[in-house]
């Protein structure tokens, strides 16, 4: 028997970290249990919304966050507050697939144009490893706004 996965990162900020993450991978952020977002509704604003409603102290509304997969294909990534910092490189990352099927100066040209996009979002870039068939492909080092290291792939 198969298993679903959620992605989860700890985060100082849970919103803030979720948007990026949105806007990285071309998510969406659900709406509130029970609540029928309208066209065009902001979604984060509703769960404002319904906390308020629910009576959870505004303090504690950036406590957690989630993005999902539009198409319901990909894993829901979940974002939790914790108190302490990022201290160690990660032992586990994301590998965003940016230039699938591409090779070669295509396949580094589509990361580089990738790698742009991320760091107007608040990516930090690292370092860029060049292909050497067979064994390497090329790739991108990153870190998100909060020091989580993933790859442009």
């Amino acid at each position: 028997m198969s298993r679903e996965v959620q992605i989860t990162f700890d985060a100082h900020d849970p919103r803030a970290l979720s948007t990026f993450w949105r806007d990285v991978l071309g998510y969406v952020h659900p709406g509130p249990p029970g609540v029928e977002l309208p066209e065009g509704a902001d979604p984060l604003a509703a769960w404002d919304e319904f906390l308020e409603r629910i009576g959870v102290p505004e303090d504690q509304w950036n406590s957690r966050s989630a993005i999902e997969d539009p198409d319901g294909e990909r894993p829901r990534v979940f974002f939790q507050q914790v108190p302490e910092g990022k201290s160690a490189k990660n032992r586990v990352h994301l590998d965003v697939r940016a230039a699938p099927g591409l090779a070669g100066d295509d396949r580094m040209a589509a990361l580089e144009a990738e790698c742009t996009r991320l760091e107007g979002l608040g990516a930090t870039r690292g370092y860029r490893v060049e292909p050497a068939p067979p064994m390497e492909a090329g790739f991108i080092t990153m870190q998100d706004p909060e020091g989580n290291e993933f790859c442009l792939d």
